[in-house]
């Protein structure tokens, strides 16, 4: 679940605090920098905590006399989750947003 807003939950959430950035400023410089600046720490920040869960899973199944399964989990699930945001958005941005692949002339 944790992945899954990381790529779909935090993007919306900055993108409204940059509408409201610029709702309040009236520049979308400003809008955008505090988007993709709370984005991007966002993202670091809910890596880490990712991180920090997966290192504490290995710990308990230790703990129970299981083997550890290390961060290969965690780096699954994160490269699935971003390559699926990614088609999505994709998707979205050619097919549903009117976006053009080819420039028209």
């Amino acid at each position: 679940m944790a992945s899954l807003g990381l790529w779909i939950a935090v993007p919306v959430g900055w993108l409204y605090v940059g509408s409201q950035v610029q709702f309040l400023t009236g520049s979308v410089g400003a809008a955008l920098a505090a988007a993709m600046i709370g984005f991007v720490l966002t993202v670091a920040l809910v890596v880490r905590l990712l991180l920090w869960l997966s290192l504490k899973l290995g710990d308990l199944r230790e703990a129970r006399g299981l083997p550890s399964s290390g961060s290969a989990p965690l780096e699954g699930v994160l490269v699935v989750s971003a390559s699926v945001a990614f088609v999505l958005f994709l998707a979205w941005f050619y097919l549903l947003s009117g976006a053009s692949p080819f420039p028209i002339s």
